[in-house]
Parts: C-alpha cells; sequence; structure tokens
C-alpha cells in the first residue's frame, strides 16, 4: 500500500461570515492615518518682523486653525524641529477650498510684498538663513508682481511645507510605504482535485512470501476492522478507531500493522488442479469475409477465419514447449456451439431450443469431461482447428455460457473468446437496434451475471474483435472486465501476439476482495459505499494488477479532521490461494495530517496521481457517465499541473505531456467514441474502439500507463495541445 502523499491534506475550512469584496482603488490605503493630536504650541524666539515656522503672516487668523488636525496643517515633529536641522528646499501644495481651515488665509497675490515674512518669489523669511543665505545676509527683492485682473476673483491659495528628516514626518506627509510583495498564492492556496490517494500492488502483495501470523485475530464488531492477534476465544469487540465518533479526545489503538491469516480449515482444502485454457472462437458467416495481405512477392486473400486459424495453432505449438500439462480446449460457435472432443471422447454439438435455457446450457457442459494436458491432445487439437469452416449465425452468449461453465470447475483457468461480429440469438442478443430497449436490457444483464459468476469461480475472460468489425464490445467487455480479462481490437495479422499476451499472464489468486477503512473523519471517493469503509470485489489477480483508492475529509468533519494529528488507514485483502485456502492479509499505516498546500505539493507522486485519474475516469466513462469521467479528469489534471510548476521538472514536464495524450479522448474527443454523435450525455453507448480504449484504462497500471503513452505521443497529433 503507498499513498501518493507522505500526508493526509485536509484543506482548511472557510472562515464564518467572511465575505471577500474587491477594495476601491479611491480609498486611502489601510495603513495609512491621519494624525490625532493638536500640535504643540510654537517656539517662543522669533525675531521681530518674522513668521514662525508654518505660520501664516495674520496672528488673528491664525488663531482659528489652531484646532484643525489636517496633516497639511499640523506636525508636531516639524515644529519641534530646530532650524538647523531642517533643509533649505521648500514645496507647494495646492490646497482645494473644502480643506483650508476655517478663519485662516494666506497671502494674497496684491500683498505679497508688502509682508515683511514673505519674499517676492513667495517663499517665506525664515529664521536663521534657511533660504539658503547667511544670516544677516540682504537678500534683493524681485520685482513687483503686476496687479491681478478684476475679472479674476478668486486665486489659488498656497501653503508651504518645509521637508524633514524625521521618520514620523516622512510617514506622514510623504506616500505610504509599499507593503512587501506576498507570497504566490498560487502554490500556497488551497490544492485543486485530490492528492489523498492510495495506490495497492495487488499482483506484488498477493506473490510475496509472507509468514502466516500466529493465532486468531481479533475484529470490531461494526466494521471488521482488524485489532489485533489473539490467542483466546475473544475474537470481537464493540468499538475500535475507525467507528469511534470524532468527538472523542482520545484514540483506541489503530489496530494490526501487518498480518498474514489463514482463514479455511485444512480439511476444506481443494486439491490442485492444473487450470484450463478454453479457446472459444466465432465460424460464422462473417469469418469468411477476406482481406488482401502480401505474401512473398505477391498479393493473396485470407479469410478472418484463416488468420484466427493460424493463430491458435502458432500459439499452441509455443505453449507445448513451455507449459505441456495445461490443458486445452476447443468451443466454436455459429447457429450452434458445437465442444470439440479429444480421442475417445466425442464432440458435443448444442443447437436449437438448448441455446435458448441458460440452465440447460450450465447442465450440458457440466456433464463434459475436462480436456487433459495439451501434451496427450495436441494433434487432435490441431486437426480440428485446421478443419474449420465458416457459415450460420453468431451464437455468442451460448458459447461463452458453455466455456465458463466447464472453465469455473478449475480456479484460475482463461476463456478467450474472438469473434468478428455481435451477438445474434435469442441468448445474449447485441444485434438489436435501440429502441428495442428490453431486449438489450436482457442482454446486458445476460453479460453481466455470466461475469460475476465467473469472477466467483476464478475464471477470467478475455474478448478479442477483429479490426474493423462491430461487436458491441461495450457490452461484451463488462464480461471481460468483471473477470479481470482484456478486451482488445486486434489486427488480423496481430491475433498471435494478443493470444500469447494473455496465455502468459498468470492468475496468481481467485475471489480477492480489497477493504479499506478509514476514520470517520474521513469518507471515501468514487466508491459506491461514500462513508468510511470502502468494499472492492477484485476477483481474479494477475502478477502486474495495481488498482487505487481516493479519499477526503469529511465535510462535516473538516474541523475534527484538522484537529487529529494523524489518521491511519487499514488495508484488508481476501484471496484464495492456487490450492483453495482462503487468506487474510492486513495492513494498517499512519500519516501525518497537513493543511499547508505546499507541503503537500513537495511530496506528491505524480505517477500514483496520474494512475488514479485514468482508471477513475475511465470507470465513469465506461458506465455512461461522460459528464462525470470529464470533471474528474480536469480536476486532477489540475492538480498535476500544479505539483509540475511547484516542482519545475523536465523529467515531470514530458511525462505530463505523454499522459495528457493518453487522457486526450476524455478531455477533448470523447464524442469519436460514443455512437450518437451529437452531444455528450450520460445516455450515449461507447463503440468498439471507445469500449476497447477505456477498459484497458481501467485497468492499466504504472508500467502499462508509460507504455501506451509512449505510443501514443508517436502518433497523436495533438500532443502539442498540452500545456507543457
Amino acid at each position: 500500500m503507498e499513498f501518493a502523499c507522505d500526508f493526509v491534506y485536509v484543506p482548511p475550512p472557510p472562515k464564518d461570515n467572511q465575505q471577500v469584496f474587491k477594495r476601491s482603488a479611491l480609498l486611502p490605503p489601510v495603513s495609512w492615518a491621519r494624525p490625532l493630536t493638536a500640535p504643540p504650541p510654537p517656539p517662543a524666539e522669533v525675531k521681530a518682523g518674522q513668521s514662525k515656522v508654518g505660520e501664516l503672516p495674520d496672528k488673528s487668523k491664525r488663531q482659528g486653525r489652531t484646532g484643525s488636525k489636517s496633516v497639511f496643517y499640523d506636525n508636531v515633529d516639524l515644529e519641534q524641529k530646530s532650524p538647523k536641522q531642517l533643509t533649505p528646499t521648500r514645496r507647494t501644495a495646492l490646497l482645494p477650498p473644502h480643506l483650508r481651515p476655517a478663519g485662516s488665509s494666506q497671502p494674497s497675490h496684491d500683498d505679497v510684498d508688502s509682508q515683511s515674512s514673505w519674499h517676492a518669489d513667495g517663499a517665506p523669511n525664515l529664521p536663521g538663513g534657511l533660504n539658503g543665505n547667511a544670516p544677516g545676509q540682504v537678500i534683493p527683492s524681485a520685482p513687483r508682481l503686476p496687479p491681478r485682473p478684476s475679472f479674476v476673483r478668486n486665486m489659488p491659495e498656497y501653503l508651504v511645507i518645509l521637508p524633514t528628516s524625521s521618520a514620523t514626518e516622512k510617514t506622514l506627509l510623504g506616500p505610504p510605504p509599499a507593503a512587501p510583495p506576498p507570497a504566490s498564492t498560487e502554490d500556497s492556496g488551497p490544492l485543486p482535485g485530490n492528492p489523498n490517494v492510495i495506490l495497492v500492488s495487488l499482483g506484488k502483495l498477493l506473490s510475496e512470501k509472507v509468514q502466516h501470523t500466529q493465532g486468531k485475530h481479533t475484529s470490531c464488531s461494526q466494521c471488521g476492522s482488524v485489532l489485533d492477534c489473539t490467542y483466546d476465544n475473544l475474537l470481537q469487540t464493540n468499538e475500535c478507531y475507525f467507528c469511534e465518533s470524532p468527538e472523542r479526545s482520545s484514540a483506541p489503538s489503530a489496530g494490526l500493522q501487518h498480518g498474514l491469516f489463514v482463514l479455511s480449515p485444512a480439511e476444506k482444502l481443494l486439491s490442485a488442479s492444473q487450470p484450463l485454457l478454453i479457446f472459444c472462437i466465432d465460424i460464422s458467416a462473417s469469418m469468411s469475409i477476406t482481406s488482401q495481405v502480401l505474401a512473398g512477392e505477391k498479393f493473396i486473400h485470407r479469410s478472418r477465419l484463416e488468420f484466427v486459424q493460424e493463430a491458435v495453432l502458432l500459439s499452441v505449438q509455443k505453449l507445448i514447449r513451455r507449459q505441456p500439462d495445461t490443458p486445452v480446449g476447443l468451443i466454436t460457435f455459429n447457429y450452434e456451439v458445437t465442444v470439440h472432443g479429444y480421442g475417445d471422447f466425442p464432440s458435443c454439438v448444442l443447437s436449437g431450443d438448448e441455446l435458448v435455457d441458460s440452465d440447460k446450457l450450465k447442465m450440458a457442459a457440466s456433464a463434459l469431461s475436462s480436456p487433459p494436458p495439451l501434451s496427450y491432445t495436441k494433434n487432435f487439437l490441431e486437426d480440428q482447428v485446421t478443419g474449420l469452416s465458416a457459415v450460420g449465425t453468431t451464437a455468442l452468449g451460448p458459447a461463452a455460457l458453455v466455456a465458463i461453465t466447464m472453465a469455473s470447475r478449475h480456479p484460475g483457468s482463461k476463456v478467450i473468446i474472438c469473434t468478428d461480429g455481435k451477438a445474434n440469438t435469442t441468448l445474449g442478443n447485441l444485434e438489436v437496434e435501440d429502441n428495442d430497449a428490453r431486449t438489450l436490457l436482457s442482454s446486458t444483464i445476460f453479460y453481466q451475471e455470466l461475469g460475476e459468476d465467473a469472477a466467483n469461480q476464478g475464471v477470467t475472460v478475455s474478448v478479442l474483435s477483429i479490426e474493423g468489425t462491430d461487436c458491441r464490445l461495450d457490452e461484451l467487455g463488462r464480461l471481460a472486465d468483471r473477470t479481470g480479462g482484456k478486451v482488445v481490437i486486434a489486427n488480423p495479422r496481430m491475433l498471435q501476439s494478443e493470444f500469447e499476451q494473455i496465455i502468459e499472464n498468470n492468475t496468481i489468486a481467485t475471489k480477492c476482495t480489497v477493504t479499506l477503512l478509514l476514520p470517520k473523519t474521513m469518507r471515501m471517493r468514487g466508491e459506491k459505499e461514500a462513508g468510511h469503509k470502502a468494499v472492492r470485489k477484485v476477483g481474479n489477480v494477475h502478477p502486474e494488477e495495481e488498482i487505487t483508492f481516493q479519499f477526503v475529509a469529511n465535510e462535516p468533519e473538516v474541523t475534527s479532521a484538522l484537529s487529529c494529528s494523524t489518521v491511519s488507514v487499514q488495508l484488508q485483502l481476501r484471496y484464495m490461494q492456487k490450492n483453495g485456502q482462503m487468506m487474510l492479509r492486513v495492513f494498517t499505516m499512519t500519516r501525518n495530517v497537513t493543511h499547508d498546500s505546499l507541503v503537500a505539493l513537495s511530496s506528491l507522486s505524480l505517477p500514483i496521481i496520474q494512475l488514479n485519474s485514468s482508471q477513475a475516469s475511465a470507470a465513469l466513462a465506461v458506465r455512461g457517465r461522460f459528464l462525470d469521467a470529464r470533471r474528474e479528469s480536469e480536476q486532477q489534471m489540475k492538480l498535476i499541473e500544479r505539483v509540475i510548476e511547484h516542482n519545475r521538472s523536465a523529467e515531470d514536464r514530458q511525462t505530463y505531456k505523454e499522459w495528457v495524450v493518453t487522457m486526450e479522448p476524455i478531455y477533448n474527443n470523447i464524442l469519436s467514441f460514443t455512437r450518437k454523435k451529437s452531444a455528450v450525455s450520460d445516455s450515449q453507448s461507447l463503440t468498439d474502439a471507445g469500449a476497447a480504449l477505456l477498459y484497458g484504462m481501467k485497468q492499466s497500471n504504472r508500467k502499462t500507463v508509460m507504455i501506451k503513452n509512449h505510443q501514443n505521443l508517436h502518433f497523436s497529433p495533438h500532443w502539442k495541445q498540452a500545456k507543457y
């Protein structure tokens, strides 16, 4: 069990009554304030005929503004400074009428030359040579200003403000200091998507050789969590960490860290049997359609059936060299179903009314004997394959039922169905129009139940269709997907390689059920049960199989989740070994909780997030929920882009570019994989190409995703649309 993030990310809850609004640019800065205290009295020593610093000539009018609190008129630090600390430069400020203090005035334009405390240029006669001249120095008078025109009623009034080096005065008189640039909010803001993803490498975990845990396990009677191993009769308890209410301050033990328990007693073990391999081949009339191929230096025409015959014969020849003890059977179907015999056992032919009744088909298949090892039947099998001919309709449903019933006696068996058309007989008919909803629904239920039975018996079913045909793989794919098989559209010349890949993909465990337990402050996301417990029936497990889960903080319990410093997760794997023994393997892991998005980004694993996005989006799309699949993929894509911007890794960008190509059908091109091209909705069905693509994404692992990414990158013309 691996976590995509080293922490459990819980976004901080929004503040109560928080109102977000944009502050007007016309308002003053928030940090700027006007002084509220009145200035101290002016200095006492003032030379005769001179005005105080900052004082207007008319003292009677000066008294009317002493109570003003305007920063332009009252400056405490300015008037407390000694003349030597002031600089000789000056500035003038134009005041609008509404800011002029009541009862005060400045020298008028006509009386400037008559005031002894003001120079002709409008500057005050400051004491101590503050005008830039030495004390006592005579300043030549400027020419008299021209008289003010009679039509001018009001002239602007000016106030002289002397600069200062005081820090306080700079704060008051000057503009507010620029605030330091805030930290980038893109990384520190809440994360899009969901980084809480768990990867379970089933093939790796179930193939490991681990010593059994002695004794029996104690489990919770409410949620089934494994608490510890015990040697007494106490096998159940009423409370555990995963069932407790969020209000409890103290938590009991989170559970057993790791253990492997034997569930079935030894006397109920099944006798070890060799799994079967059954080829279920379509020999209907459409299989006689030919195509032109190059053979040596000339072109010849070969039928679809001839390609299938060649692929089966080559696969059998290769299998006899590697695994001669493998039992191999052959079933063909057109308007009837034929179970081919060997040696002293003749072939069994089912036709007519027998193909309509499921119970009769099961009884007939159960009465048939299992084929012996390939080392004994090789010659019989090759003769039967060579003598096949194409004619009649396509009784695919009855043939699949017979093959699965025969294989179910040997857990771990494989059934390979190869066809080029839709099933068109009564049982499992897929060649119905869209307006015949009743027949199509019954066929859908038939294949779903058939897949459920096969998975429960440990049978893996794979479906191969011929390129350029329509077989309704969206319906047949349910059968393969439930059992862990492949859904493939194969070029006739590539059938052999597809057969070999299916044969080599051995089953290491059957009847596998995965259970994931979380505390009640958390809940599962995307599962049938949206609570703190998820149960997923996997069925057959193959060496490279990987599945993913998502979980999030329970919205009513976000505060409680943030108050917890850690979160524990328990994984339970129940499965059957090849000898029929049921096992239970338990893992409990703990992670710290964080609401800091930067911490979560720094420890995020992109391959796990990408695999989860592919699997989750494809799982929604194959059920017809195209809009939900697009939303899911877009949310995780934003999270992946955020990680790449944070890490700034060229390797991550290249991986992301390749991954976007794989996800393009869900992002932008889902219309080309649906049967109705008008608009994307949740009521449409998939084409064969869409079904094969999405079922493959749903069953992908980190290795196969990367292989498909590289293949698609070379052939897709849209990869340059990726952001990175």
